[in-house]
């Protein structure tokens, strides 16, 4: 079993303003069910599970692109918005920050109680991811936050954080159903951050002997690894700089945003009448929602479609954030209505902005709308 990655963040305090938390649970449920509609619930979570993707996701919401707090606000905001949901969209959402976190195997109890699903065996897998990440692998990290994403059958992914007060950072720790094989052996993809002097691994393969005479003292094995894997380490400075950002990737966007020609035609993909501010918003959700993994090295490009809580790159716009809202609210109710145009719209106006950044002038009367 392997976890499928990690990320490494300064740590910040703060709070989500209730302006924000609110957008960020109508958005990112927004996305989430594009991406169920297009490609899957199972998806999703191959998503979430993906440190880069993740931090990408928090930064279209309006979070700082970079700091701890990005991972406690998301997976609040999606525990508000899809666990509702559950019977439509078919994701729940467990555990959460401190206190919520405990709650975490009772709650996937009851949810095995309503799907059918072993709920007792949802229960020890987040206990078990836990416990590797908090205390098989000591690299100074103590959880805070522990979320546990399940599908109705039975996929799941676990978003966790620790916190090291002492070099005032966090470690976000990803894990999914689709790499586990054993919790006994080699469990993670990757455990990535600086060097800060030995680390004690007990689940590294290798280290055998020491599970044997731990298993001595103790009747529970504990154990996890160190490997490759998706691996993602935030810069300190809060600030976004040109070497944070793909500047070739964004310029596609802008242009589509800003380019009349261009505009014309990725505004009719959607919605006649957008704005070139809200165009450049949509062209990075479109991304988050139709990207592949590579898509996602530089997360801080995507803080430029609603920009920050704290004002990085720019304050959070509220006018062009509920006019991409308003559109992705619209796009989704016609396709329960049965009409997908406007929602395969978000797809074409993802493959225009790409050819654009690729250096090709797309076709703009062949497409279909």
């Amino acid at each position: 079993m392997k976890r499928s990655g990690t990320a490494d963040l300064p740590l910040h305090g703060g709070r989500v303003p209730p302006w924000l938390a609110t957008r960020m649970t109508e958005l990112g449920t927004a996305i989430a069910e594009h991406i169920v509609l297009e490609y899957g619930a199972s998806e999703f979570l191959t998503r979430l599970s993906d440190p880069f993707w993740f931090q990408a996701f928090g930064a279209v919401m309006g979070m700082d692109w970079h700091s701890s707090g990005i991972t406690t606000s998301v997976m609040g905001a999606l525990k508000r918005g899809l666990t509702p949901r559950f019977a439509e969209l078919g994701l729940m959402v467990c555990g959460g920050r401190g206190r919520h976190s405990i709650r975490t195997p009772d709650e996937l109890r009851s949810f095995g109680a309503i799907t059918g699903l072993d709920g007792e065996a949802l229960a020890r897998t987040s206990r078990l991811t836990a416990r590797v990440d908090n205390n098989a692998v000591a690299d100074g990290y103590q959880l805070y936050l522990h979320a546990f994403v399940v599908t109705r059958s039975g996929d799941w992914c676990v978003v966790q954080q620790g916190m090291n007060q002492e070099n005032h950072s966090a470690r976000r720790y990803h894990w999914h159903s689709a790499t586990v094989r054993d919790f006994v052996s080699n469990p993670h993809t990757a455990i990535v951050g600086k060097p800060q002097g030995e680390i004690l691994n007990l689940v590294d393969a290798r280290a055998t002997r020491a599970q044997h005479a731990l298993l001595k003292i103790a009747n529970e094995p504990v154990q996890a690894s160190l490997s490759e894997a998706r691996k993602l380490s935030m810069p300190a400075h809060h600030d976004v700089r040109a070497k944070d950002v793909d500047l070739k990737r964004l310029g596609a966007v802008l242009a589509v945003a800003h380019e009349q020609e261009l505009r014309d035609f990725a505004s009719l993909l959607l919605v006649e009448g957008l704005g070139p501010r809200t165009l450049q918003s949509l062209a990075l959700i479109a991304e988050v929602v139709h990207g592949a993994p590579s898509r996602f090295s530089d997360p801080a490009t995507f803080s430029f479609a609603h920009g920050g809580k704290d004002g990085h790159p720019f304050p959070v716009p509220l006018k062009t954030y509920d006019e991409s809202l308003a559109v992705l609210r619209r796009s989704l109710e016609a396709a329960h209505l049965g009409n997908t145009e406007r929602v395969q719209g978000f797809k074409r106006l993802d493959q225009l902005t790409r050819s654009v950044e690729a250096g090709h002038q797309p076709s703009l009367t062949s497409t279909k709308l």
